[in-house]
């Protein structure tokens, strides 16, 4: 069972991540004006926006004592983020050359860590007016509709009556993995990949899974999205080499562990962890509850089969 603190965290995060979602629809909908930061990724209005309307909602005064580190904040040092117990970790806009060139495949992402781990983690795909959402004791879920969520998120929502949608969403809501029953019989092996960030490695491990399993089907996806196909079981495999940051996959990290996936180190086979002295992720790969008995390129006897 998850405990009330948890629970107060998941709402507040719903309602920051549907909130963000309105205003990127709102940017998305007109013309996208693209500045560059210094590590030459873009940046647009809605990032800020979506970052201000975040960062609004989770520093209200029953959450003031958590920290919240953002890709669009500013970041605390690690001599002083490495005393903290939980923190909220965001990125109020994944995937944005998705949304510059208007593919939909983006993303609100927002994760509370607890002792570097996941305990809860919220993806909204704007664009598609779903939300997956998870936390410990709770489990992970879809919800697709995006008329409820503008509903519970009303002026005569939660927001202003104090009370908590938690109960409604989950009744409306699938329960992750989506059943599968059948699903991998005669199926092909389903690899979901960047879109924006191909890599030789991963081109590789395609290859090497054609070898192995015959013909296998790779799915591009933009953004956190990729966590949440493994989450529902419609992909099997998503292998990551080459950058991401903690913001990219924490919450999607919650949400594939919580349906029964695994997140993992590529060569340690450990789950990945977070508020590290350096903020990147090292290469990883993220399995479904129904993939984890797949062998793939990186697995050896000796090591941990996921």
């Amino acid at each position: 069972m998850m405990d009330a603190f948890l629970q107060e965290c998941l709402d507040v995060s719903l309602l920051a991540a549907i909130k963000a979602g309105e205003a990127i629809l709102a940017v998305y909908q007109d013309d996208i004006d693209v500045t560059y930061k210094e590590d030459k990724t873009p940046l647009t209005l809605a990032d800020k926006q979506a970052n201000t309307i975040i960062g609004n909602y989770l520093s209200t005064e029953a959450f003031r004592h958590i920290p919240i580190l953002s890709e669009e904040g500013k970041h605390a040092p690690y001599d002083k983020r490495k005393t903290w117990e939980y923190f909220w970790l965001v990125d109020p806009l994944d995937g944005t050359k998705e949304f510059i060139n208007r593919r939909g495949e983006f993303t609100v992402n927002i994760a509370l860590i607890h002792k570097n781990r996941p305990v809860l983690g919220v993806l909204f795909v704007p664009v598609n007016g779903f939300i997956y959402f998870a936390a410990e004791g709770l489990g992970s879920y879809k919800l697709h509709s995006a008329e409820i969520l503008a509903q519970l998120s009303s002026d005569k929502g939660w927001a202003k009556n104090g009370s908590s949608p938690l109960g409604t969403i989950v009744d409306l809501a699938n329960r992750l993995p989506l059943d599968q029953s059948g699903y991998r019989s005669g199926s092909k092996v389903r690899i979901v990949g960047s879109r924006s960030h191909a890599t030789q490695g991963l081109e590789n491990f395609v290859h090497t899974m054609n070898k192995r399993y015959g013909e296998v089907e790779f799915v591009p996806a933009g953004s956190a999205l990729k966590f949440g196909l493994i989450a529902e079981g419609i992909a099997d495999i998503y292998p990551r080499f080459g950058p991401t940051m903690e913001w990219d996959t924490g919450a999607g990290q919650c949400i594939v562990e919580q349906a029964g996936g695994a997140v993992l180190h590529l060569s340690e086979k450990k789950p990945l962890y977070y508020n590290k002295k350096d903020l990147s992720n090292p290469d990883f790969i993220c399995v479904g509850k129904h993939s984890r008995h797949l062998d793939h390129p990186h697995y050896t006897s000796e090591g941990h089969k996921w």
